[in-house]
């Protein structure tokens, strides 16, 4: 693991990165899209950028976030740093499954199912073990479960 890598993970569940995280999020979507999903969180963790239509504008979306390979799909987490609102792009699967998840220059469509159960068990073992901040922001959102999806390809 880089030093950067290292580091970040160290910071992520720190105060300082929950200030942070959001304000760097709008940076890091212009990264992404000028690097056409090569660079996602600056390469620090496993990452891609999901496209979702919005519930209520119905307008494509752009979000960075933490995604992992998990057999022939991915695994993400709406934590949203740990507020206690649920992430938009989260809701916006809820509303309409169907989004595109931009990887490494390569964009594939995909179908999310919300997890739960033994399932989304396995998932979040997963997701903390990619990025431990993950046990942190849950607790800083107590009245809130973060949704679990599982995207598979379509």
């Amino acid at each position: 693991m880089s030093l950067f890598r290292a580091t970040a993970r160290r910071l992520g569940p720190t105060r300082f990165l929950y200030r942070v995280g959001p304000v760097l999020v709008p940076l890091d979507r212009i990264v992404s899209r000028l690097t056409r999903g090569r660079v996602v969180a600056l390469g620090l963790i496993p990452s891609a950028l999901i496209t979702t239509r919005g519930r209520r504008s119905g307008q494509l979306r752009d979000n960075p976030l933490l995604c992992l390979p998990d057999g022939d799909g991915f695994v993400v987490i709406g934590s949203n740093w740990g507020r206690p609102g649920q992430p938009a792009w989260a809701l916006n699967l809820l509303a309409d499954p169907a989004a595109t998840l931009t990887m490494g220059g390569a964009a594939v469509p995909v179908k999310a199912r919300l997890l739960d159960g033994d399932e989304r068990a396995r998932a979040w073992a997963l997701l903390v073990a990619a990025w431990p901040g993950y046990v942190t922001y849950q607790t800083r959102a107590p009245g809130r479960r973060m949704h679990v999806f599982r995207l598979e390809p379509v």
